[in-house]
This record gives structure tokens, sequence and C-alpha cells, in this order.
């Protein structure tokens, strides 16, 4: 296949597989998921959903887990792993939160950055299913699945990020992003697929006989 053949393919039959990803972190709220999406750094979706309705209990918003102390809240983020950093984090962008947006999560790209322990990659998760503003989050699994769909040549998270926006239309970002993911997990894993097994894997690339090697994040 031709890469413009490549992509058509993609966009067809990830959509026939999932029509309507639902986001996978539970949230009620654009803070909700911000901290839900702060937690998930080296950490599952399903533990992280575990986790924050404790966490949530103790406070649900910026004003409230603002007068949080960080120790109560890494009591509470443990399981997820980096409990030291995040619930740091979580405290501080609270506060930022209440003393420079009046407690409301900015949907801009350049505001959350500047929040602590919020990345490119989590402001972006947030302006797509927060806001519904045009996003492709690129995390290391979609890192590996765009260079084994010879989609980017995987120098870099921000070089495949660009890559996939000029390929793919804007207004298939936010819900290519989750097929993306959920594709990952069923049919082209780390260890499930090597970039010859999975079916779209093998479509893409009918002729690839030996192993696909992908640069890491």
């Amino acid at each position: 296949m031709l890469k413009a053949q490549r992509v058509a393919y993609i966009l067809e039959q990830l959509q026939v597989l999932y029509p309507k990803p639902p986001i996978p972190l539970d949230h009620k709220d654009p803070y909700t998921l911000l901290v839900a999406v702060l937690l998930s750094a080296q950490c599952t979706d399903q533990r992280v959903n575990t986790v924050t309705p404790a966490l949530f209990k103790l406070a649900d918003n910026p004003f409230a887990m603002a007068k949080q102390s960080v120790a109560d809240i890494k009591a509470i983020i443990r399981p997820c792993g980096l409990s030291p950093q995040k619930s740091k984090a979580i405290q501080k962008l609270s506060e930022m939160l209440v003393e420079f947006h009046n407690g409301i999560v900015p949907a801009d790209m350049d505001e959350l950055e500047k929040l602590p322990g919020v990345g490119h990659k989590t402001a972006g998760v947030v302006m797509a299913q927060a806001f519904n503003i045009p996003a492709f989050p690129v995390d290391t699994h979609i890192h590996r699945l765009a260079q084994r769909w010879g989609l980017t040549n995987g120098r870099s998270v921000v070089q495949t990020e660009k890559d996939l926006k000029r390929l793919f239309p804007q207004e298939r970002w936010n819900s290519l992003h989750l097929q993306f993911i959920y594709y990952g997990r069923e049919y082209c894993s780390a260890r499930g697929c090597d970039g010859t097994v999975c079916p779209l894997c093998r479509s893409c690339y009918p002729n690839r006989r030996k192993a696909k090697k992908t640069l890491k994040a």
C-alpha cells in the first residue's frame, strides 16, 4: 500500500471497530479529567479509575483540593505510582487554577502546560476530551503504532504528532486518538504484535516478514 492508501484504510477500519470510542478515564468535568489524566502517567487507566473515587470524595474541585495537604493526597493516589510528584502537582495546580483562573480549567494549550505535572500530551487530552477542541495527543502506544503502520519515522513523539495531524483530517483527530489506543490495547500491544501479527499491520504491510523495530518515545 502507498501511504495515502494506508491512511484511508486505517481511517476506515478504526471507524468500523470503534465507531464511538468512550473516554477511558472516569470524570465528571474538565477538572476531574485533568487530575485523572495526570494520574495516568505510567499507570493504567483501570488503576486510575479505582483510585479517583476516593480522591474526588476528598476533593473534586480546585478550591477544595488546594486546601488539602500533599500528604493526604499522596496517601490516596499511591497505587498510581509516582505519588510524591503527582500529589504535589495536583495540590499546586489546584492552587494555580484558583489563583489565576477563578477555579476554572482553561481551554487553552499554553495555559494548561503552565500547570505543574501537565505536559503537552496531558494538555492535548484535556483539550480533546474535555472541550472537544481538535488535538492529537501522542503517547508511547500511539507512537509505536504510527511507526508500525508507516505513518512516521519515529524520531520523537513531537514529530509523530505533526505527521499524524498532517495525514489525518482534523475532524477525526479526537476520535482517532482514542481509536488508536483501543486498537493498540486489543490487537497491537507491545508484546502482542511486532508489526507482523495484527490485522492492520498485516494489511498495511502484507509482505513484511521481519519484526518492525520501533523507536521509543
